[in-house]
């Protein structure tokens, strides 16, 4: 676990753009694409489960406050996307400190000609046993049963 001195994110006030009580908004550097913002707690936390209800509140108010910000002058919509990846380490694409990304999207834009637009191959049909095991899994009392 990386302490919270040596965060980039929780050392960043210089950055923030945009705030409220738990949370803190700023721009992603590297970036995908221009206005592609990150949303992180203030407090250091590295698996998104362990947010508290107040803060995953505080999150998404930026969030959706960017998001209107962003598909009102840059897009015509929007990604938000969250990574819990610990099998990676940490370096200059890659932070342990729960973090969400919202950036503009717009039809055929830069992000679906350089990578989505090769993507719809990935997608098949749902089985139904892939169904059932999902649903056993989400209903079970220990994700281990």
């Amino acid at each position: 676990m990386i302490s919270k001195e040596d965060c980039p994110f929780c050392n960043i006030n210089d950055r923030v753009l945009k705030s409220n009580r738990l949370a803190q908004a700023f721009l992603s550097n590297p970036r995908k694409v221009p206005g592609h913002f990150l949303v992180t707690p203030k407090r250091h936390l590295e698996k998104p489960w362990e947010l508290t209800k107040d803060e995953l509140q505080d999150i998404f108010e930026l969030i959706f406050f960017i998001e209107e910000r962003l598909v009102s002058k840059l897009g015509q919509g929007a990604d938000i996307r969250q990574n819990y990846r610990p099998f990676i380490s940490a370096g200059r694409l890659k932070q342990n400190h729960v973090h969400f990304h919202v950036y503009p999207r717009y039809y055929q834009d830069y992000l679906y000609q350089v990578s989505e637009k090769f993507e719809t191959d990935l997608f098949t049909d749902l089985d139904p046993s892939e169904q059932a095991e999902f649903a056993k899994l989400l209903k079970s009392n220990d994700a281990k049963d």
